[in-house]
């Protein structure tokens, strides 16, 4: 017996779209189950007083994003390559250049 090729499509479809739907489920159970760590988390580094989350090792515009200026990417020379594996996956942080001002009276 021969499958039609029309059964094979829909059998095919059908499963990926099952593991489709199976990998937002194992995402829900997933975050049920790392709830209390986060929680735990969060809690040390309000004890500690950290400011913010540590992603990389390497530059310091990838380790404290939060607090890396414009320029700091560029720091040995404006048209010096990348030499931190983290930069090429995290730029840096971006900030608007147009600011409200006041002057001094």
């Amino acid at each position: 017996m021969t499958l039609r090729p029309s059964t094979v499509a829909i059998v095919v479809v059908s499963t990926l779209a099952a593991a489709f739907v199976g990998c937002f489920i194992d995402a829900h159970f997933i975050v049920e189950r790392t709830a209390l760590d986060l929680a735990q988390t969060q809690t040390l580094a309000t004890r500690l007083g950290l400011a913010d989350l540590a992603l990389f090792t390497e530059a310091r515009y990838t380790r404290h994003p939060v607090q890396a200026d414009l320029h700091s990417a560029f720091q040995d020379h404006p048209l010096a390559l990348e030499h931190f594996p983290s930069g090429s996956l995290l730029p840096p942080h971006y900030e608007p250049l147009v600011r409200e001002t006041t002057t001094p009276d």
